[in-house]
């Protein structure tokens, strides 16, 4: 009889090793629960300092994802700051039941409905197509020479930013517009036209992210702690009136620096705009539900531009009215089971621990201690609120090369300046300042890993990492001496400074 071949073993799965940032994040942590304590800073501080150098740690190397961390963050803060002593009666501890609150209390927070709210909007929109509408509309207008297409993309950008209140939704919708453009032109794929379109589209989402509040999930995450930590708040229409200025002037700075770093093979695109009528007609005439769509969209501008001025209603509320509208049944344009695959639930996860974190360093104590040891080694209570807003808005840009993610860069770092900005004496608008400070945090201009919609432009493979960064130094040095320029002037003459 012939023998039977030995069955196979079955092939075992190799385990998957720690991540080593993780491993240095928990190191990070131990060592700051070691260092000795402070007098003049309670336990439960002490311990939210370590679970702030965790978070930090995590983020920057991206050990887990941010969902997975925020998870962890929120442990922490239960069992280690549960079992700290109260600092209003330290002869009994939080206990995990108040911990567990604190670690939640951001999902409380108007910005995370407000980030919510934006995310179904962004849905709405792929949903029914009217940002690829909207953007095919916009190119059709401008022209299909070099000079013309790259200002199409702003102004694709500018329009979008202003109805679709996520950047990484908005250049997931113009990308794929932008290459189907490129391969209609028959332009080379690696050419400098193809990396000039596509460079814009990255750099302008976040150029704008500063021109216009609900453009970005960091901007909310900024007017949070704002509320929280200041009692205080800016409307739309005043961060508008604010950003905009730099953002529109930076716009054209972006152009020019691509057609000087990227100079266009050709300054004409044959077929460009035989292309652009080719998309616009398969799209077809506009359809009811992108017509009621503009219409919510429309009102919701006009409701966040005038708030304290015609009405009394904040952003939040008037984007859920917004909501009501676009979910009611016959008048609406989606259904819960239309829009919740394509929502990031994971964002409102990160969003709302980011939130209790800064809140919970407040609570703890730990980061006024941390404001006053940043004033008191730095000297910045000696310098104008110029200089404050200089060094500060350096500090946050550099450290954003470490930072994937501009929510976890806000998350992490702007209570701890709030602080700073508290502690220092002298006459000048906290809130304002915070403002600005949060300007800088979507300085994403450097490497492509700074920001997702980086990374969606990078994607394409029209470009590459040096021929970001060439450009991005460029935009980031003339960016941050313009920002200068306007707290000396523009936004001192405002009352920001």
């Amino acid at each position: 009889m012939p023998s039977s071949a030995p069955s196979a073993l079955p092939a075992t799965k190799p385990k998957a090793a720690i991540p080593l940032g993780l491993v240095a994040g928990v190191i990070a942590l131990i060592v700051v629960l070691l260092v000795p304590l402070p007098a003049d800073l309670p336990v439960a501080g002490h311990r939210m300092l370590a679970i702030l150098a965790f978070a930090v740690v995590v983020w920057i190397t991206e050990a887990v994802s941010y969902e997975a961390s925020a998870i962890i963050i929120t442990a922490l803060i239960a069992f280690l700051i549960g079992t700290s002593p109260n600092i209003q009666n330290p002869a009994v501890e939080y206990g995990t039941s108040a911990a567990i609150s604190m670690a939640l209390t951001g999902f409380a927070n108007p910005a995370l409905a407000l980030v919510g709210g934006a995310l179904f909007i962004a849905a709405a929109m792929t949903h029914t197509g009217l940002d690829r509408r909207i953007a095919l509309l916009t190119l059709s207008k401008i022209g299909t020479s070099t000079r013309r297409v790259l200002i199409g993309c702003i102004a694709v950008t500018i329009i979008l930013s202003l109805v679709v209140p996520s950047a990484t939704a908005r250049s997931a919708a113009v990308v794929p517009i932008m290459m189907g453009i490129i391969t209609a032109f028959a332009v080379e794929k690696r050419s400098n036209v193809a990396a000039g379109i596509m460079i814009v589209v990255a750099q302008a989402v976040s150029i704008w992210n500063v021109g216009i509040q609900t453009a970005a999930a960091q901007n909310l995450l900024t007017i949070g702690f704002m509320d929280k930590m200041l009692g205080q708040r800016v409307t739309w229409a005043d961060w508008l009136i604010a950003g905009a200025p730099w953002a529109i002037i930076m716009s054209v700075v972006l152009i020019v620096t691509i057609l000087k770093l990227l100079p266009p093979e050709a300054n004409e695109i044959a077929g460009g705009r035989e292309s652009i009528d080719r998309l616009l007609a398969e799209l077809g005439p506009m359809t009811g539900p992108q017509k009621r769509l503009m219409g919510v969209s429309i009102l919701l501008l006009l409701a966040w531009a005038t708030e304290g001025r015609l009405h009394r209603y904040d952003t939040t509320a008037t984007t859920y009215f917004g909501l009501v509208l676009l979910m009611l049944p016959r008048f609406g344009v989606m259904t819960w089971k239309d829009v919740q695959s394509r929502i990031p639930w994971g964002t409102v996860i990160v969003f709302g621990v980011g939130i209790s974190l800064g809140t919970t360093l407040l609570t703890t104590q730990a980061g006024k201690w941390l404001g006053e040891q940043v004033v008191l080694h730095t000297g910045l209570d000696s310098v104008g609120a110029v200089a404050v807003f200089a060094i500060l808005a350096a500090f946050l840009i550099v450290v954003h090369l470490g930072f994937a993610s501009a929510t976890a860069l806000t998350s992490a770092m702007l209570p701890i300046l709030i602080s700073v900005l508290t502690t220092l004496p002298g006459e000048f608008s906290r809130p304002g300042m915070t403002m600005l400070l949060g300007f800088t945090v979507s300085y994403g201009f450097l490497l492509p890993i700074n920001a997702p919609q980086n990374m969606v432009c990078l994607g394409t493979d029209t470009f590459n990492a040096r021929q970001f960064a060439k450009v991005g130094i460029v935009i980031t040095i003339v960016g941050y001496l313009l920002m200068l320029l306007f707290a000396a002037t523009y936004w001192r003459w405002l009352g920001w400074i």
